[in-house]
């Protein structure tokens, strides 16, 4: 083969590469969760100062418009549905690519759960893989999570998962992450309507402890190596939930393990008074996961609790920032008119449908 043969075989090696990337971008299935990545992945270069990662207690709770607004504090949330903790350490590196966050804060509530009741729920464990951008992170990823190994080249190539989704090629929407790159108007944030009442649980006597499952114990002494090897900060957080007491006796078991390794734990279900959250109103479904009223609270509570214990520069005014000024504006109509849309359920009694399982 001469030169000129070659430099043409590169050539298009390279361009069949790149068309296949970008297409395999455009195709994954859009929603929530595609939308709060390919958002991630277009915030500009080492602007943001923490990052959030977990299940999906935190894109609904913890709104980063409303921490930059009011704080001054760049946050993004890095949250699929059902994130498994052994996802966490590689969406921190994959953040680390083009951020310099000083602090982490870290959702809880999976590290309860046993892996294996997730490990072959496909639609979790992807989720996470297919929203990464193609990289040897990502190959990493889906080798600590796909314990499969004749299945993993559908994660490795997802096309194969999503070459039916030929449709998305006509929207301009999905055209427009052809990079996996596309701002997201309220920074990864998703407003909840709806109202489902609960009932507190206190389990603020337990004291009690309880070994999580095997996995995630030797999952989250890794996440802890980890940490300590990138020399930032952490903040462990478990978001304000019904939760029962198995749960809260693992807990009591993970937070001496966090605390000896110098990271705090801020258990939000110990503050809701202080917060003023209302388990009958703030819910969406009944107990799990925060609506519009119950996001306002938890996001002041965790903003002041971020300036009172962390050195976070305020971001407000600063060249660079223009887009998160725009959020804001965005962030306030929009928590408007759902706190609204909450409070006329509430006179009205008007209950979301309750979700069988």
């Amino acid at each position: 083969m001469t030169k000129k043969q070659a430099a043409r075989a590169f050539i298009f090696l390279a361009l069949f590469i790149f068309i296949l990337t970008a297409v395999t971008y455009i195709v994954r299935t859009n929603g929530g969760v595609k939308d709060r990545f390919v958002g991630f992945y277009a915030e500009k270069e080492n602007t943001l100062d923490v990052i959030l990662v977990g299940s999906s207690p935190v894109y609904p709770a913890y709104s980063a418009p409303k921490l930059y607004g009011e704080q001054g504090i760049a946050s993004y949330p890095l949250s699929s549905n059902n994130q498994r903790p052994k996802a966490i350490k590689y969406l921190l590196k994959e953040a680390q690519k083009t951020q310099d966050p000083s602090l982490f804060v870290i959702e809880m509530r999976m590290f309860t759960m046993p892996d294996e009741e997730w490990e072959d729920t496909m639609a979790f464990t992807r989720g996470v893989t297919d929203n990464m951008k193609y990289s040897l992170n990502r190959i990493d990823a889906i080798r600590a999570l796909v314990s499969d190994k004749k299945e993993r080249y559908t994660y490795y190539f997802d096309i194969f998962k999503y070459h039916s989704n030929w449709k998305t090629m006509i929207l301009p929407s999905q055209l427009a992450c052809w990079h996996y790159e596309k701002p997201h108007p309220l920074k990864g944030l998703e407003i909840k309507l709806g109202v489902g009442p609960a009932v507190r649980q206190d389990v603020s006597s337990v004291t009690r402890q309880k070994r999580p499952a095997a996995e995630q114990e030797e999952v989250l002494k890794d996440l802890l190596s980890y940490l300590r090897s990138t020399g930032k900060e952490a903040l462990f957080l478990i978001s304000p939930y019904t939760m029962e007491e198995s749960e809260k006796m693992q807990y009591n078991y993970m937070a001496p393990l966090i605390g000896e390794q110098g990271y705090a734990v801020l258990d939000l279900n110990e503050y809701t008074d202080q917060m003023g959250l209302d388990f009958s109103t703030d819910f969406y479904d009944y107990g799990d996961h925060v609506n519009a009223l119950g996001e306002a609270k938890c996001t002041a509570f965790l903003g002041q609790y971020l300036k009172e214990h962390y050195e976070l520069p305020d971001r407000r005014g600063q060249d660079g920032y223009e887009s998160w000024d725009r959020a804001y504006e965005l962030y306030l109509t929009e928590q408007k008119k759902a706190e609204e849309s909450c409070l006329s359920d509430i006179a009205n009694q008007n209950w979301a449908p309750e979700v069988i399982e």
